[in-house]
């Protein structure tokens, strides 16, 4: 039986990663925060009113892009230890101090955008002939011009800020600290139950009566704080509405999509298209799952399984890196060594602990190492989550190696095309290995369940689902549980048809995900994707050459747009055609799923 999870202090060292390269104790932590925020206001007292021509332009940035990168470890380190265990005392007090400090230094150093937004358009174009490394920055805020506002408000807003963050905090205490889950009962077994088991194990576990009873334990649970939630939601989505009105932005949507670079059209186009198109392919992918696992009906408690729970294999740690190894290899020496440093210098954090955050992700500190948190299961799909994670650091060990602080972070938009991209690589790498047709569905069932399910499906339905509600508070109402789960029970049947039987608590898979207070990001997944997909299919048909294009779009960093970028790399991301081409290529490899297990039947028999 599946244990619940031992407190962080019980866990090997070796399943952790390792934050002394950010500061080396606490007290270096409080002490740096304190000397960061004294040169904070050194720096204001220099700069504040005294920017004028272009030469002090260029000195300011100069001197506020090194005062940021000293400001890096100790953000990184006060998130990182507190993402692995949120109910301890002391990480929570230190990430509450890093907050309120970096309130006051947001507040002294807002005056610098402000100051130089004042400037006009000739001279901050002089400052970048001056000093090229700032022309991206300073063309930001040419094009922001029309939406600063006095700076004194801006200095209030920068001051506000930990406010404006405390919805997610809010969110994440609810979901971590205070939501605590009795066992449930199946097959007159008892079983333990949190958000890292249920989405880690039970949504995959292929005992029908324990996985549909923990998916009711589950949303049991769920349905208890249900109103605290979509209170807390509310209250963040309001916000950015007020903001992008004291802005004058025509819409939150428009506010929002702003510093991505990319306007409606290609939002729109991600999410109509996949709604449309995609949906036919994966409900066939549905009827497939619930024909092989011989299912009275296929519910949404169901969607997760494996097409061959049995011939999944349960993979280690130390396994797994022989996997990444050999699937990455195309990308290069210098790539190899980012994997190989990544395991041996404890980069990643694998632990199974209480309180630490669910699903994985990337932290990339400018000027150190990636960090990346994970929750190890020993499931083989755990190297594709692993592969994306090392995408992200991957994309910002390159870019952060030629690029400035100021010009190393792409558009959101882009973000995720480099950690797709790395599953695609496993993936390819996986299916030149397979070598007989239960392999070969393995492989393709994994990437339809793992890579294109998780970015194309379980992301677009929060993006879907994200964009009605912004269309909500935009047209002034506001949003409480009762709309949230008809908005999100009305996406999911849409989508679904009558394929799948949206049961009792699907509708509350709104609050599941910590995307939905870090602006519109969900439908950044399948964009991401989208261009991974494509230029995978370069690598596979080009070689080299595909490589060294995308090595070159890793390094642009935040030069480029994400159209520039996606350029850069042979995609068009203008048209549909990427995405259409994408969406035939899933529907090609379920076609190719319909005809393996037929054949496998077939020997069966």
């Amino acid at each position: 039986m599946k244990k619940s999870f031992p407190p962080r202090i019980e866990i090997p060292v070796e399943q952790t990663w390792d934050l002394s390269p950010l500061i080396a104790s606490d007290e270096a932590f409080f002490a740096g925060i304190a000397e960061v925020e004294q040169d904070a206001l050194a720096f204001n007292q220099k700069y504040a009113g005294n920017i004028t021509d272009a030469e002090a332009v260029v000195q300011v940035l100069t001197d506020y892009e090194q005062l940021y990168v000293k400001f890096v470890p100790y953000s990184a380190y006060a998130s990182l230890s507190f993402e692995v265990d949120k109910t301890n005392d002391e990480a929570q007090m230190r990430a509450s101090k890093f907050g309120s400090v970096a309130s006051k230094v947001g507040s002294q150093l807002s005056f610098v955008d402000s100051d130089i937004s004042a400037l006009s358009t000739e001279i901050l174009e002089e400052a970048t002939a001056i000093a090229p490394q700032f022309k991206n920055y300073i063309h930001q805020i040419i094009k922001k011009k029309a939406y600063q506002l006095h700076p004194e408000v801006e200095k209030t807003l920068a001051a506000l800020s930990s406010s404006f963050d405390a919805p997610y905090e809010l969110y994440n205490t609810t979901k971590l600290v205070d939501m605590k889950f009795d066992n449930f009962t199946a097959n007159g077994e008892s079983f333990p139950l949190n958000y890292s088991l249920f989405e880690g194990d039970w949504e995959l576990e292929t005992d029908v009566n324990i996985r549909r009873a923990a998916f009711e334990a589950f949303s049991n649970k769920l349905r208890e704080y249900q109103h605290t939630t979509a209170k807390t939601y509310n209250t963040h989505v309001t916000t950015e509405k007020t903001l992008s009105d004291l802005r004058g932005y025509e819409s939150v949507t428009d506010y929002l999509l702003f510093d991505q670079e990319v306007d409606r059209t290609l939002y729109n186009r991600q999410i109509d298209l996949i709604t449309t198109e995609l949906a036919p392919h994966m409900r066939r992918y549905a009827k497939l799952l619930q024909k092989v696992h011989n299912l009275d009906k296929m519910t949404f408690a169901d969607l997760k399984i494996s097409l061959d729970p049995e011939f999944e294999p349960m993979i280690t740690v130390e396994e797994s890196k022989n996997y990444i190894e050999k699937a990455l290899s195309v990308m290069g020496e210098d790539y190899m060594e980012m994997i190989e440093k990544s395991y041996s210098e404890r980069w990643i954090d694998f632990a199974q602990n209480e309180g630490k955050s669910t699903g994985a992700f990337c932290s990339s500190p400018y000027g150190y190492h990636p960090y990346i948190l994970i929750s190890w299961t020993s499931r083989m799909n755990e190297v594709f989550v692993l592969a994306h994670e090392l995408g992200h650091a991957g994309h910002f060990v390159n870019a952060h190696k030629k690029q400035s602080l100021f010009n190393s972070r792409p558009s959101t938009y882009f973000i995720e095309a480099p950690s797709t991209m790395n599953e695609m690589l496993m993936a390819n790498y996986l299916l030149e290995t397979a070598t007989d047709a239960r392999f070969k569905r393995w492989v393709i069932s994994s990437i339809i369940s793992r890579t294109y399910y998780h970015n194309f499906v379980t992301h677009l339905l929060e993006a879907a689902y994200q964009r009605k509600v912004y269309d909500k508070i935009d047209a002034g109402e506001s949003v409480n549980a009762n709309v949230l789960n008809r908005i999100k029970r009305d996406v999911l049947e849409d989508f679904w048809g009558d394929a799948v039987e949206i049961t009792e608590g699907a509708e509350l898979t709104w609050m599941r995900q910590p995307h939905y207070y870090m602006g519109l990001y969900p439908y950044t997944y399948s964009a991401g994707l989208t261009i991974s997909t494509q230029v995978s299919h370069r690598i596979l048909n080009e070689g080299q050459p595909a490589v060294d294009n995308w090595l070159e779009v890793l390094q642009a960093g935040g030069t480029k747009t994400p159209v520039e970028l996606a350029g850069m790399a042979g995609v068009d991301i203008t048209t549909d055609q990427p995405l259409l081409d994408t969406i035939s290529f899933i529907g090609d490899l379920i076609e190719q799923l319909e005809a393996l297990t037929a054949e496998i039947e077939t020997s069966v028999k």
